[in-house]
């Protein structure tokens, strides 16, 4: 029973990061916009945070840092692929590889000590009682609790009970018939990418603030990667992408525990099940239910830049 409490607690850590970078993914993507950069403004969040955290110490201050980088390298996106209409994947990838870069260079003088101060469990009365559950789900650190109560419940009634989230959804499928009507397509745009970018950012914080306290690097391990590809098994809904980082989230702690456990399995066997997990979850539901196809599909206007001229 310790076992499996163990597990589903690791499980939720680690998928609060997927699913912070997934939440912001599907902002940016309904909008329109393929951010690939969530990889780089992770990791830039991600140290930034524990510079702020030493430096202070204060982990509040430290998750605001990593935000306002992250919206800051999300505003670089902006600019290069909405406002001058470059091409969105090569920008995405060109920032995710400027914030592995640029991580790592400054990074060089935390790298290895432990954080000053980090995000404490936080125990719910009675619910933190129960049973296997209870120590897993409900007696975690408060961000775990903004994770998957606050955040995707208020990302989904903001994309589909307001007139701005109709807008910004009206954005992303039909952009010249959103501009006919008064809609500020690009405004939209690009904030929708930066709000994606600040996401990102606070997700590499929850990483080095909540999961793992130390930076190390490389520490990001494909994790926006797997944020993006969630978008799409998600079907570019918040509180389906929160849940799906929390399945990916029990994939991850299911090698790290036969890592520990010493299953006979290769360690490099192991480390690679997040990565299959994300391609099986992808491609098998669509070959084998023709309805999941639609439900996935992406907006009509994902990835193409807006001219007002072409309309």
């Amino acid at each position: 029973m310790a076992l499996l409490s163990d597990l589903l607690g690791h499980a939720v850590l680690s998928g609060g990061v997927l699913a912070l970078g997934a939440l912001g993914e599907v902002i940016a993507e309904r909008a329109g916009v393929l951010n690939l950069g969530v990889e780089g403004l992770m990791s830039l969040g991600a140290v930034v945070a524990v510079m702020t955290v030493n430096a202070t110490p204060h982990p509040w201050l430290g998750l605001l840092a990593a935000g306002l980088v992250g919206g800051l390298g999300a505003s670089v996106l902006a600019l290069s692929s909405v406002l001058l209409r470059a091409n969105q994947v090569l920008c995405g990838v060109a920032i995710t590889f400027l914030g592995l870069g640029l991580s790592s260079v400054i990074g060089r003088s935390v790298a290895g000590v432990p954080v000053s101060a980090v995000f404490e469990p936080v125990s719910i009365p009675v619910l933190s009682a129960i049973p296997v559950i209870g120590p897993a789900f409900f007696s975690q650190n408060i961000l775990v609790y903004l994770i998957y109560l606050v955040f995707p419940v208020m990302a989904h009634f903001w994309l589909f009970r307001t007139r701005s989230g109709l807008d910004l959804r009206a954005v992303g499928e039909n952009p010249a018939a959103a501009d006919a009507v008064g809609v500020p397509v690009m405004k939209y745009r690009a904030l929708a990418v930066i709000v994606g970018g600040v996401l990102a950012g606070v997700a590499g914080a929850d990483l080095t603030l909540a999961v793992v306290p130390v930076w190390s690097d490389g520490m990001i391990a494909g994790r926006g990667w797997i944020a993006v590809a969630l978008v799409i098994f998600a079907g570019y809904r918040p509180i389906v992408a929160v849940l799906s980082g929390l399945l990916f989230g029990l994939v991850t702690a299911v090698g790290f525990m036969g890592q520990a456990r010493g299953w006979p399995v290769a360690p490099a066997i192991l480390n690679t099940l997040p990565y299959l997990g994300t391609v099986a979850c992808i491609i098998v539901p669509m070959l084998a239910f023709a309805k999941l196809r639609s439900a996935m599909a992406a907006p009509a206007a994902l990835g193409t830049p807006y001219y007002r001229s072409g309309r």
